[in-house]
């Protein structure tokens, strides 16, 4: 089985490490014969070339693993694939989640199959699990911790008391967290994971920008002090749950009960639950990104689509996301509460509410009204 792999960094370096080193029967019948990278600096090996073609266009290349992040050229790239009837494996959860239906379209087209354990969970077998528990039952919901830089953010902060911006610039520092934190603080990058955890456990492609979502940009130590003064614990969570006829899904903070498996999840570790009926909740955690973790997660599914090349993996369905029946109590720290009396069950301060038992969308809809920046919200699980 022959593999063209585009990109050689952090996880495309662990994904050749894999394959060239051959610990077992399955990775050696595996063959890397091209290797695409950015420039000649990296031309360290004889198989690297700077041209996409000569993978691309290559009818020996049974499989193209995309390891470059980014959207594009990377979705360019795959659909090119998919159209020359090559399978593809993928770690890129942005580009994925932005553009799935038309990948999934082109491969059910062309008889071939879209891959992607390594984009949600790093090495943790998530999408597989997913699988599996779907050839006997109907997922009913799924929720996790899917990333691990804001775990290590609201677990320093919560044990130290530490401000938001200082254990920031330390997770920064130790390669935890990008210098342009966007996408891990904002909770962009667990509502691309949302979104494509939907994919597997629901069968539906849904749109990541419909997902409510809810960062911890503006999260203070006084706010984890209040978590903690009641017994809580603060997460960042992703969940989801089928409707029959529509999908929920967001994403945001959660002052969560320290009973609950979630709250001793520990700095950079990612966890993930699913529930089904007849297996009830099944809780996978590990490490969710990483060189070699995650290049793993891309090898296991190269092997996935060697042993078996016929099997239908991608979604055949599209459903809406609509949280309107979605329901909570929300700790909400703003500087306009009046924006909010509606809903307030009681004042813990002059800038902190606690709402009654509210719809998320409609709490959304005051957020947006009320327009202040600095507003901090978190789901409270109970009180």
């Amino acid at each position: 089985m022959k593999i063209g792999l585009l990109g050689h960094g952090v996880v495309g370096s662990g994904v050749s490490r894999i394959i060239d080193d051959g610990k077992t029967w399955e990775v050696r019948e595996l063959e890397i014969k091209k290797i695409l990278v950015k420039d000649e600096s990296e031309m360290t090996d004889e198989r690297m070339t700077l041209n996409a073609a000569d993978i691309l266009d290559d009818p020996e290349i049974d499989i193209v693993a995309e390891c470059m992040g980014g959207l594009e050229p990377a979705h360019s790239f795959l659909m090119r694939a998919l159209k020359n009837g090559k399978h593809v494996v993928t770690s890129n959860k942005k580009m994925l989640a932005t553009y799935c239906e038309d990948l999934f379209d082109l491969a059910r087209e062309n008889n071939v199959t879209v891959h992607y354990e390594a984009s949600c969970g790093g090495g943790i077998p998530w999408m597989a699990s997913l699988d599996r528990t779907r050839r006997v039952d109907d997922i009913d919901s799924f929720r996790g911790i899917f990333n691990g830089t804001t775990n290590y953010i609201l677990s320093r902060m919560s044990k130290e008391g530490s401000s938001f911006l200082d254990v920031l610039k330390d997770a920064q520092k130790l390669g935890y967290a990008e210098q342009d934190p966007t996408d891990d603080i904002d909770g962009y990058d667990v509502r691309y994971k949302v979104a494509l955890s939907a994919v597997k456990a629901f069968d539906s492609v849904i749109s990541a920008s419909d997902i409510i979502t809810f960062g911890i940009r503006s999260i203070s130590a006084d706010d984890l002090a209040w978590c903690r003064e009641k017994g809580l614990t603060c997460k960042l969570i992703g969940k989801g749950a089928y409707h029959g006829d529509h999908i929920s899904a967001c994403v945001i903070p959660m002052f969560l009960k320290n009973s609950d498996v979630f709250s001793n999840i520990p700095m950079n570790f990612n966890a993930i639950e699913s529930s089904s009926g007849t297996l009830g909740a099944a809780v996978f955690v590990g490490q969710g990104a990483g060189s070699l973790p995650t290049a793993h997660a891309v090898v296991q599914n190269v092997i996935d689509i060697w042993k078996d090349q016929d099997s239908e993996i991608n979604p055949k369905f599209k459903k809406p996301v609509d949280n309107s029946s979605c329901e909570g109590v929300y700790y909400i720290r703003t500087e306009k509460p009046e924006a909010f009396s509606a809903v307030c069950a009681e004042k813990v301060s002059d800038s902190v509410l606690i709402t009654k038992k509210t719809s998320l969308v409609e709490i959304q809809k005051m957020i947006h009204d009320a327009q202040d920046e600095s507003l901090f919200i978190a789901e409270v699980d109970s009180l």
